[in-house]
């Protein structure tokens, strides 16, 4: 009966532990790893001394993902360069409740870009309190640090990712009209409808996996990549992005590529796309085939 009562109060916590792992790194794979840790920490210690088991599994949680990260900048040798988040991908209009638990506060794939740029700690300082609301208390105990040298990590961390995020407009049609004229300029390879819709300081980033990554900046290096694509046969599907508008592109009946784009005053400002084979056979597509 105990065994019973554990797993049915962790599995109530279950999507706000992944919501958090998900923020935290980045990848649905490492978060789904990082909350089954979780649990098997539960399972070996029990909760008979726990008062506040939430409290207490949203720490273990967020101690397990900073270990990860540690152990993820520590191995990678570019850590400056672009690596692309793992995208959820749902139909439009068609958040299910596990999606929307996921992508709660607005947590779009630009923002988890800036995010990965952060240090370990600074993120998980900024995640904690700026998106969940942990006091400083509480996060100091899980960096080791005092609550003053926590806050002082939210702070920077705020500060570097309000300096790089970028707005979207907050309308999701006149967004999608943007997108499209995009793909449509793009399928017929038409440059100037390309410019026309791209912001003169647009940017473009791609991982395409194997430590492949492009970064291309301004309205007509973008739309010159764009027009080399035209020739691939893609089938473009329009799709939302981490709950923005966003396309996934299939060539001879496989994933391409998956792509966030940012849309501000009528111009897109910003590209993201996740092109890594191996990591786009691991996404649940499966909402393209309704």
């Amino acid at each position: 009966m105990e065994d019973e009562w554990l797993v049915g109060h962790f599995e109530r916590h279950r999507p706000h532990l992944r919501a958090v792992a998900y923020r935290m790194l980045g990848s649905l794979t490492e978060a789904d790893d990082a909350v089954q840790d979780t649990w098997m920490r539960l399972s070996r210690s029990g909760a008979d001394d726990v008062e506040n088991l939430g409290g207490w599994l949203t720490t273990i949680v967020a101690r397990v993902c900073l270990n990860m990260l540690r152990s993820r900048n520590h191995r990678r040798e570019e850590p400056l360069a672009v690596h692309m988040p793992d995208p959820v991908v749902s139909l439009e209009g068609e958040l299910q409740p596990e999606e929307q638990a996921l992508l709660a506060d607005s947590v779009g794939l630009a923002l988890l870009v800036i995010l990965d740029t952060l240090t370990p700690d600074e993120r998980l300082a900024l995640v904690l309190h700026d998106m969940f609301e942990l006091p400083f208390k509480q996060i100091a105990q899980v960096l080791g640090r005092t609550p003053a040298a926590a806050k002082q990590l939210a702070s920077r961390a705020r500060h570097r990712v309000k300096g790089a995020e970028i707005p979207s407009d907050p309308d999701l049609a006149r967004q999608r009209e943007v997108v499209d004229a995009f793909f449509a300029a793009a399928r017929q390879g038409d440059f100037d409808a390309l410019v026309a819709v791209l912001h003169p300081d647009v940017v473009s980033r791609a991982d395409f996996g194997g430590g492949a990554r492009r970064e291309v900046r301004g309205a007509e290096a973008v739309a010159a990549q764009a027009q080399m694509y035209s020739h691939l046969g893609l089938v473009v599907h329009p799709a939302l992005i981490n709950g923005a508008v966003g396309a996934v592109s299939m060539r001879d009946g496989r994933p391409f590529s998956v792509g966030a784009i940012t849309v501000r005053d009528g111009k897109i400002v910003e590209m993201d796309f996740l092109a890594d084979p191996e990591r786009l056979a691991r996404l649940d597509l499966t909402v393209l085939d309704q």
